[in-house]
């Protein structure tokens, strides 16, 4: 065991090492502070970027110098890079079709992306040294839309958390809070984008990996839905995982930056690049021909009552919408938990599979302990214990999830998707009995960003994200506000219900949490990428009028 632990130290130590040196041995005019066209470029929406560019007034690799020194800058203050291509995107800068619909933009990956010569580990140190052979399908995209990747970003070991750390690695900090998670499993890339390192990014989700981190670290996202953006190529912790599927999205510093980098890419006909894609092209969709939106909110999930501060955002925008004429409803859709535990258990086994990597000396994710310990528990075990909790506890929800979190055999995993296709067909008929019903809003967490190491208590708190992969949903995340000390403390009364709740809210500190960017999640039916943008869009710019408008953070 301790020569193991001492190889594992010595792969890692290697690894981070090579990421030093690939920063420090970076040319001259990737090195130093910034200089003022630097911040010039640096301010700039990615449209006037590419603008620049087209027209021939701006040279891809100085946007790329501008960007290089910021992330690294990020870097520095969050440890938010694992890969550092900077040396081979001055090559490709120097290359791109300036007719590109992305030309001269930097892009961040998160580490699961595949580019060939660079690893995709993903925290596992067993994978170092084992570079991509080729570029997976998105990078093939990115650059033939003149893009130029640079920087990939941080992970959880396993993909499986809202946290973003592993020993290769290191842990990542939210940018906003030091001792904070900027999320995960697409950590890295949200606080890369929040700090201003980059402004469009590529993440995964399967339970909230693009949506809760833009939530913890105040930056914007749309979960696509499966089949509607690339993936083929790239690295996972769970292949083969198709129960509740990943999907790629993309993720921007600004709501302007994410629809330039969703139109940027559609161009290209991403479903010419990955057999997987559905050939649709971007559809622009007009909302002002309908004067009147019906927005449908969700104000509880029934397992996890919201934060005050999760609330006080969702309140704001509700408030907004409604003072401008907008309709708005409260709603109560097919039972989420019901969705939630259906999904749970078609990620039990994945839960397994992503540990098998992992290295004797290696730490897991601290949400993967629990997971781990209560999946190989001895089912007369989990009986008793479900007994306990249901009949003595009064908690017949985390019960039931207990008692069925365990292996499952091909015939019990028929079942479950033949119980998620019905559960999905329960919600399609539902929105269809609402009439006009435009969007669903809720909160993306219960919480905002948990501290380090909190998925150990947190790590089944994940349903108002999980649930909207499971539905297969087009799912976008804003930044509303801040957590603010004196109006979001929890009630002296407040008392869990459930064990979900109290692992939630066991890390619940405003005082502590003040100044984390809190988010609300805009909800469309499957496909709708384009129509969860432009109700994004409608609630941005009516903050915006009211003098509400979130405030990016500006380091």
């Amino acid at each position: 065991m301790l020569f193991s632990y001492l190889a594992h130290r010595r792969t890692c130590n290697a690894k981070q090492k090579e990421r030093q040196d690939r920063i420090s041995n970076l040319t001259e005019p990737f090195q130093g502070p910034l200089s003022p066209y630097d911040v010039n470029l640096l301010a700039k929406p990615t449209s006037e970027l590419i603008s620049a560019v087209q027209r021939g007034y701006t040279a891809p690799r100085d946007i790329l110098i501008a960007y290089s020194k910021k992330a690294i800058e990020a870097h520095e203050a969050t440890n938010c890079l694992t890969e550092v291509m900077i040396d081979q995107a001055e090559l490709w800068a120097e290359k791109v079709d300036t007719k590109g619909p992305l030309v001269g933009v930097p892009i961040s990956l998160k580490d699961t992306v595949c580019v060939e010569g660079f690893d995709s580990c993903i925290g596992y140190a067993g994978w170092v040294g084992k570079p991509a052979e080729k570029d997976s399908a998105i990078i093939r995209l990115l650059k033939d839309a003149g893009a130029v990747p640079f920087v990939k970003t941080n992970v959880p070991i396993t993909l499986l958390s809202f946290e973003s750390a592993s020993d290769v690695w290191g842990t990542t900090e939210n940018p906003h809070k030091k001792g904070y998670s900027p999320g995960g499993s697409t950590g890295g890339e949200a606080a890369l984008l929040a700090f201003g390192g980059s402004r469009i990014g590529i993440g995964t989700d399967v339970a909230g990996s693009v949506r809760v981190p833009s939530h913890y670290s105040g930056v914007y996202t749309i979960k696509a839905s499966t089949q509607r953006f690339m993936k083929a190529g790239n690295a996972t912790s769970v292949p083969g995982q198709e129960g509740v599927a990943a999907v790629y999205s993309p993720m921007a510093r600004t709501l302007e930056d994410l629809e330039t980098a969703w139109r940027g890419i559609m161009s290209m006909k991403p479903w010419t690049y990955d057999y997987s894609c559905l050939p649709i092209p971007w559809r622009n969709v007009d909302l002002s021909e309908k004067k009147k939106l019906k927005w449908g909110v969700m104000w509880n999930d029934g397992v996890v009552t919201p934060s005050p501060a999760c609330t006080r955002a969702l309140v704001e925008v509700v408030s907004v919408l409604r003072d401008n004429g907008h309709q708005i409803v409260s709603v109560n859709p097919p039972s989420p938990y019901e969705g939630f535990e259906i999904g749970a258990q078609l990620l039990a086994d994945a839960c397994k599979v992503s540990t098998f990597p992992i290295l004797p000396a290696e730490h897991s994710d601290p949400g993967m302990v629990p997971a781990l310990r209560m999946y190989h528990l001895p089912l007369f075990l989990k009986r008793i214990y479900a007994f306990y909790l249901r009949h003595i506890r009064r908690d017949p929800m985390y019960a039931h999830l207990v008692e069925t979190w365990h292996k499952k055999s091909a015939i019990e995993y028929f079942a479950l998707v033949a119980r998620k296709e019905a559960y999905k067909a329960r919600w399609f008929d539902w929105w269809e009995e609402q009439g006009d019903l435009d969007f669903i809003l809720t909160v993306p967490n219960a919480c905002p960003a948990v501290p380090h190491r909190g998925m150990k208590d947190a790590w089944t708190s994940c349903g108002y994200s999980f649930l909207f992969n499971i539905l297969d949903y087009s799912a976008g995340v804003l930044p509303i506000t801040h957590v603010d000390r004196e109006q979001d403390a929890l009630s002296p009364i407040f008392r869990p219900s459930n064990a979900i709740e109290r692992g939630a809210y066991k890390l619940y500190d405003a005082d502590k949490m003040h100044g984390l960017p809190v988010g609300v999640q805009v909800i469309g039916r499957r496909l709708e990428e384009e129509k969860v943008l432009e109700g994004m869009k409608v609630v941005e710019k009516l903050l915006r009028l009211d003098g509400k408008a979130y405030e990016l953070l500006n380091c």
